[in-house]
């Protein structure tokens, strides 16, 4: 089962996820949870960094912003195997992804999010 952090701090993500990956979560192909911001990610991670096999987050949030959680994750939890790290942003501008990339990132994907090409990623990681 791929366990997925979703860090975002829009209130509409948590049900926007679990009704895309409604198929998915049943069978028990995906786990999903959720954090409102990197500091919160950064808690959960303490608990669980083991058993999280992908990040999804977004860049701009209040606090903490993606890149920084990035620059944190890549840090504090980058024993094989570190997670997956997808950024996800409301600005493809290069910029914003060649930065994402030099932090560490996997991918970067721009929203709204195109959750069929995110489906085929996922299927890729597993």
């Amino acid at each position: 089962m791929l366990k997925i952090l979703v860090v975002d701090d829009e209130p509409d993500v948590k049900d926007l996820f679990q009704q895309r990956f409604r198929r998915e979560i049943r069978n028990e192909e995906f786990r999903l949870d959720f954090a409102n911001s990197g500091e919160e990610a950064l808690s959960y991670l303490n608990g669980h960094a083991s058993e999280v096999i992908l990040i999804l987050s977004d860049i701009n949030m209040p606090g903490m912003s993606g890149f920084e959680l990035l620059r944190q994750i890549r840090k504090d939890f980058n024993t094989p195997p570190s997670p997956v790290v997808m950024m996800i942003t409301a600005y493809g501008d290069p910029n914003s992804e060649q930065m994402a990339v030099d932090l560490g990132a996997n991918d970067f994907l721009t929203k709204p999010l195109d959750f069929a090409v995110l489906k085929q990623k996922l299927k890729e990681i597993v």
